[in-house]
């Protein structure tokens, strides 16, 4: 099994900056893709960001360029470092991750960000 842990989350004003964590622990030698997802009230949730093992990484479109994926091996973590924030960033943010040897996705429980003046 894996457990995921998301911090960092808060308020912050239009076109500053935050940093997001999730910290991973349990199987995590078998996780190869992890990622970011976020969802608003009365949306769904959508894909902000992910990185599989090796490097790849894949961005939403209203994302591009003003956020980066990162994950840190040594600390089993995984950063979004998310720059030029807008209010339309306003969501709940989730840490996902992939475990391969049982095939199983997880889940955190999800951080608040919001971003207003």
């Amino acid at each position: 099994q894996v457990q995921l842990v998301e911090s960092g989350g808060g308020l912050v004003q239009p076109g500053g900056s935050l940093r997001l964590s999730c910290a991973a622990s349990g199987r995590i030698f078998s996780i190869n893709h992890m990622g970011w997802y976020r969802q608003a009230p009365g949306k769904q949730r959508e894909l902000v960001a992910s990185i599989t093992s090796g490097g790849p990484t894949n961005y939403g479109d209203s994302v591009k360029g003003r956020f980066t994926i990162s994950r840190d091996y040594a600390k089993n973590t995984l950063y979004l470092q998310m720059n030029s924030l807008k209010p339309e960033d306003t969501a709940v943010y989730y840490c996902n991750a992939y475990e391969s040897v049982f095939q199983r996705t997880y889940w955190g429980r999800g951080t608040q960000v919001t971003v207003s003046s």
